[in-house]
């Protein structure tokens, strides 16, 4: 039985991963943050199947435990400071956990666990204001917020420490993955939320930002297949993972209101507060390599997404409105 440690087990991406590995026959760590509220929402469902350690990415002893407890095959950093807006309000608070997290995670491993692999959860807003069209693993970045400078220094330690070390570390360039269990403060599930409040007369009106900004939006239940892919491999190399198309915010505004048969127009407000200090305007990745290599292609479509994301919140907000009503 292999053994996996999972930083960010919480969130959106390890909730998936750690479903992925145990269907795998993984024993899978997670690594989760003192709290005094429970974090644990998206993994209720698997809790008594994962370890849960203490630690965490601004603690090098902890995570030198962490690594001791769980004796890791593969180990992913999927932790950080996620949310892109949050970063102009928090960088130093970014840049501690996004990037020199890594660092401290990596000379963790270095340590503690030199023979297992590292998966490193880099992003496509590494290449923020883009410099070719569409974004492969060559493309130069550029990035246009603090979480992506962060993340590109996550990148590059990452690289670092491969060929320093010769260490099995390789990193997933992931273009924008949203699913049900988003957190609302993104742009796809704040509109999906939405329309569910609007559908369920418990909200008037969604305001918004730029609805012109152009992703690449794919699902993340198959984005984490990618990452198990990558430390199968015997040469750690980086990948740009994603679904070669690009679409607005607006495409996906109009998506979501539809399938709740709701008029988008007149619900959603422009609020200049929610642009960007520096935007990035388009975003389209390139998986060729992926595909090449990997064998791994998306499965599900924009649409699909945009409707598997506004279904689901229509049922919990119905189920909300309904309890609190008994």
């Amino acid at each position: 039985m292999k053994s996996a440690l999972i930083t960010g087990v919480t969130g959106q991406d390890g909730s998936y991963l750690a479903e992925f590995l145990l269907k795998k026959g993984y024993k899978v760590h997670g690594l989760t943050r003192r709290s005094s509220t429970s974090p644990n929402d998206r993994i209720e469902h698997i809790i008594n199947d994962i370890n849960l350690i203490n630690g965490d990415l601004l603690d090098q002893p902890s995570l030198i435990e962490a690594l001791e407890e769980s004796k890791p095959d593969e180990i992913y950093n999927l932790a950080a400071q996620s949310f892109v807006h949050a970063s102009w309000n928090q960088p130093v608070l970014t840049a501690e956990f996004t990037a020199v997290g890594v660092t401290r995670i990596l000379e963790a491993m270095r340590k503690v666990a030199p023979k297992a692999r590292f998966y490193q959860a880099s992003s496509s807003e590494m290449f923020g204001k883009v410099q070719a069209v569409p974004q492969v693993e060559a493309t130069p970045f550029y990035p246009r917020s603090p979480y992506g400078v962060a993340k590109l220094y996550g990148h590059w330690i990452t690289i670092n420490y491969r060929e320093s070390y010769n260490m099995h570390a390789t990193s997933g360039i992931l273009f924008n993955h949203e699913s049900p269990r988003r957190g609302i403060e993104f742009v796809t599930r704040k509109i999906s939320y939405h329309v569910a409040l609007i559908k369920n007369g418990l909200a008037k009106e969604l305001r918004l930002g730029n609805l012109d900004a152009q992703r690449d939006w794919g699902y993340a239940g198959d984005y984490v297949e990618a990452m198990w892919l990558m430390l199968q491999q015997e040469k750690p190399e980086d990948y740009v993972i994603s679904t070669n198309e690009t679409h607005t915010v607006k495409e996906f505004v109009e998506l979501a209101f539809a399938r709740a048969d709701l008029d988008w127009k007149k619900y959603v407000v422009i609020d200049q507060k929610f642009n960007r200090p520096a935007e990035v305007d388009l975003l389209i990745g390139s998986s060729a390599k992926a595909k090449k290599y990997l064998g791994w292609e998306p499965k599900t479509s924009f649409k699909e997404l945009v409707h598997m994301m506004t279904d689901a919140d229509l049922k919990h907000v119905a189920n909300l409105k309904r309890n609190t009503t008994l």
